[in-house]
């Protein structure tokens, strides 16, 4: 009989590792500059770009009228002044002429001459010229920005189309006026544009504000409240009737943090309960020894009574051991990484076959069928554990229908690779899983299939060959009970390997 030795393993509380987590990342803060800032600004900012997009054509718009008006009082006193004699227009007539234009000179040209019709100050140059004719949007634009920044006493030639038979008509105006109108209408456009834009903006800035700001504020608070404690199920979130994207995030949010609560409070019952089991199994397994020397003793004993219950009082001791190892086992924080090697195969069904203690004479079949010189790279001591639970597992359900007969009740070990992969088959011709058993199959203490079980040899095997980037499934439609097992082998970093080779 065997006693499986190892210390007692105490279970920390998952939930206190959880915390200690969460509070190592310091408290979570409020941020200094929130979404009704940046909503705030970005706001008067984009009004600010759409009222450069209005003002810019409005004052090049102004500007261009303003100055086709004054090209439209200098053709109707063109008429007037190119009808007249020359020299016969009053000095006095020509300069209220040209005051009422706003202009300095008048000037036309028909055919291939130009005729200075009236003139108060011929300036010494022209500063810009400006062809009314034909004028682009960039155009206006330019002349927009030359109009307020140029000079006051700068003068400007605007050129438009002449009256009658005139090729084009020309007038030279002093940029101030033009200036002074411009910046009257600019003025004018600005103060309309800051009412229309304060009430814009707070129109818009409320909007936005109630709906998404003041709610993403809300889910804000509640995440900071949820995390400062995440057991407290009045943490979790109230949800909205809002059915938009912010309605569905509050109810995931809600549904997560619910989760998350139940969750801790059951990893805080299984954290207490795995540490009360440690200390259970600790002392019994010290009763448990007891009970074997006891039994050791028993076994001596050439009473027939004694020599007929002797079997079963050690069968009913290795299982409670055995159940004890399989907890302590399962309680560990991680299984360690596998140190993968080439490992014969049939060796180690052997090696499990072994430990059952299954010789010729058992009512148990053991049969197997391994390709010849099948080696699989992976670690020998989880393989072994792997193995032996599902033929534990196998073992013990076709003992639960005792008596057995060997060529009825048998348990099978199939391998042989496919390519990069080892496949192994352990089944059995017992009763198999009940559909219960089947939902749960590789769940710790959900998976069992006879009454009293685990399930924590279904569990621990999934677990190691996990580790191995394998996978284990259950076969439907056996006689039984048949788990597919596949192995890969592991890839082979050729550099290193050519750095062993020479360093060997």
């Amino acid at each position: 009989m065997r006693l499986y030795g190892g210390s007692p393993y105490y279970v920390e509380p998952v939930q206190a590792a959880l915390m200690t987590d969460l509070d190592d990342q310091g408290p979570v803060r409020a941020p200094r500059f929130g979404l009704s800032g940046k909503l705030l600004i970005l706001t008067i900012l984009f009004l600010m770009i759409v009222q450069v997009l209005i003002y810019v054509p409005s004052v090049s718009t102004f500007r261009l009228n303003w100055l086709n008006d004054r090209l439209a009082a200098a053709r109707t006193a063109a008429l007037v002044l190119y009808a007249a004699p020359s020299g016969m227009v009053p000095d006095d007539l020509a300069r209220d002429i040209l005051s009422s234009i706003g202009a300095q000179a008048v000037v036309m040209k028909t055919g291939q001459t130009r005729r200075l019709l009236a003139v108060t100050e011929m300036p010494a140059e022209m500063h810009r010229n400006f062809d009314l004719r034909e004028v682009s949007w960039f155009d206006a634009v330019q002349g927009a920005y030359h109009g307020l920044f140029d000079p006051k006493d700068s003068i400007l030639r605007v050129i438009g189309t002449a009256p009658r038979d005139g090729e084009f008509l020309e007038i030279l105006i002093r940029n101030e006026p033009l200036q002074r109108a411009m910046l009257r209408f600019s003025r004018n456009v600005l103060l309309a544009s800051l009412i229309i834009s304060a009430s814009t903006l707070a129109l818009v800035y409320l909007a936005l504000h109630f709906m998404f700001v003041r709610p993403m504020r809300r889910i804000t608070r509640n995440i900071m409240a949820f995390r400062a404690d995440p057991e407290n199920p009045s943490r979790t979130i109230r949800v909205s009737k809002r059915d938009d994207e912010i309605g569905v995030t509050e109810r995931e949010l809600a549904s997560m943090q619910s989760n998350l609560t139940s969750m801790l409070h059951q990893r805080a019952r299984l954290a207490a309960l795995g540490l009360a089991v440690s200390k259970i199994n600790h002392d019994l397994r010290n009763m448990l020894a007891s009970a074997q020397l006891v039994s050791d003793q028993l076994s001596s004993v050439r009473d027939p009574r004694v020599q007929r219950f002797a079997p079963k009082l050690m069968r009913t001791l290795e299982r409670a051991i055995e159940f004890c190892q399989s907890t302590l086992s399962y309680g560990r924080a991680q299984e360690a990484p596998p140190d993968r090697r080439m490992i014969s195969v049939e060796a180690l069904v052997d090696e499990v076959h072994e430990t059952l203690g299954l010789n010729p004479a058992s009512d148990i079949g053991w049969i197997v069928s391994i390709d010849r010189v099948l080696d699989m790279d992976a670690d020998h001591e989880h393989m072994f554990r792997v193995l032996l639970n599902l033929a534990r597992n196998a073992m013990q359900a076709l003992e639960a229908r005792a008596p057995n007969n060997p060529l009825r009740d048998q348990i099978r070990v199939t391998g042989r690779r496919e390519g990069g992969v080892v496949v192994i088959e352990v089944s059995d011709t017992g009763p198999g899983f009940p559909p219960r058993a089947r939902e749960n199959l590789f769940q710790a203490f959900s998976g069992s299939a006879r009454p009293g079980g685990t399930g924590l040899g279904l569990a621990i095997a999934a677990e190691l060959i996990r580790a191995h980037g394998g996978a284990i499934r259950l076969v439907e439609g056996t006689i039984g009970a048949t788990f597919h097992l596949t192995i890969p082998d592991q890839a082979v970093d050729l550099d290193s390997w050519r750095e062993e080779r020479v360093s060997a």
